[in-house]
């Protein structure tokens, strides 16, 4: 059994982070999204991962390498244009073959890993699987509509008027059925070739479609409320450990983890909370529920529920609250003044008066 992974996409409801990053790089307690995901293929026995990515993935290429940091050997397939889930198979055919295989999307993020499911799929081989959990919003997601018994009856992507509040989870598993199906399809009103479309394919012949509600933590960190949402639930499981150096003067509240190489002084930290390597805090009071990547600078500042990327420097401000803040970004007090900005595309700005 294989793995495909999809890390192609352009991430446009994380931007800007994402003009000059993968989506799935973007870390959840200092580790990207990605990572958990190839973590839970290899736990679950599958060795060999297709990498679905775009044409300019140098720096997915780079963080993964071949996969042997995570138990797996990864191939990378090119997908020129996001053009469906159905597409990104399609591109993979060459390299699936006729092997049954998991389709996991790079973004996603699910708590207790995949192991049941695969071993359940390998037991039974239907001709697919799918995750199901209800959601306030099915508009958002890929929809199934189940009969009495608890049958696939219909499936629909971004449905305007929902027939259920079950939305495809981003974990697929497939025999080769799926292959004939996908080929069948034609672009949807959106332009692309989707999932649920072939498994609709699937399921109109009277082919074996199997579901599964889950009942953990699932979630698609597609944007910035659901990427702090994520790291929150990933930090209640945190362990203190301290590995840098912590002056008297500061304060540890918590599970707190302090990487080597980082310094603390006369500062108040409250667990959950992750200090990269290589972090200089200093009079400032830090977490709960953050994040903050190595090589930062935080001085005299505040800041809680929050993602910090390596690099940042945040100094003289405060209280900060949910915060995405990227690679290098620089957070700082300015003079008295009227204010005056320059605002690249999507951007997002909140002045208090």
């Amino acid at each position: 059994m294989k793995a495909l992974v999809l890390a192609g996409g352009s991430g446009t409801r994380l931007r800007p982070l994402t003009h000059s990053s993968a989506k799935q790089l973007v870390p959840v307690a200092n580790k990207p999204v990605l990572f958990y995901g190839l973590e839970a293929i290899a736990e679950a026995g599958i060795t060999e991962v297709g990498l679905i990515v775009n044409p300019r993935a140098r720096e997915i290429r780079e963080a993964v390498g071949d996969g042997s940091r995570f138990g797996v050997r990864v191939t990378y397939l090119v997908q020129e244009a996001p053009l469906g889930l159905a597409h990104a198979v399609l591109v993979a055919r060459d390299y699936l073959g006729e092997d049954d295989f998991v389709m996991y999307l790079g973004d996603n993020f699910v708590v207790g890993g995949i192991r049941d499911l695969v071993t359940a799929f390998r037991a039974e081989r239907p001709d697919a699987s799918l995750l199901l959990t209800e959601v306030p919003d099915p508009t958002a997601f890929g929809v199934a509509e189940l009969d009495a018994e608890g049958r696939v009856v219909t499936l629909e992507e971004k449905p305007a008027r929902p027939r259920s509040d079950l939305a495809l989870v981003g974990v697929y598993l497939f025999t080769p059925a799926v292959h004939e199906a996908v080929a069948a399809l034609k672009p949807s009103a959106r332009g692309e070739l989707e999932i649920t479309d072939a498994l609709q394919w699937l399921v109109d012949r009277g082919r074996t479609v199997r579901s599964t509600r889950i009942t953990g933590y699932w979630k698609d960190t597609g944007d910035a409320e659901a990427m702090l949402e994520v790291n929150r639930q990933v930090l209640e499981s945190l362990r203190p450990r301290v590995e840098g150096s912590v002056d008297a003067a500061s304060e540890l509240r918590g599970p707190v983890v302090v990487e080597a190489g980082a310094t603390v002084v006369r500062s108040r930290l409250e667990g959950p909370l992750i200090i990269g390597a290589g972090t200089a805090v200093r009079d400032s009071r830090l977490g709960p529920y953050t994040s903050i990547g190595p090589d930062c600078v935080l001085a005299d500042t505040s800041l809680a529920y929050s993602i910090v990327l390596n690099g940042a420097r945040i100094e003289g401000t405060g209280p900060l609250e949910g915060c995405l803040i990227g690679r290098h970004a620089t957070v700082a007090p300015a003079a008295p003044a009227p204010h005056r900005l320059i605002l690249g595309d999507h951007s997002e700005v909140r002045i208090r008066s």
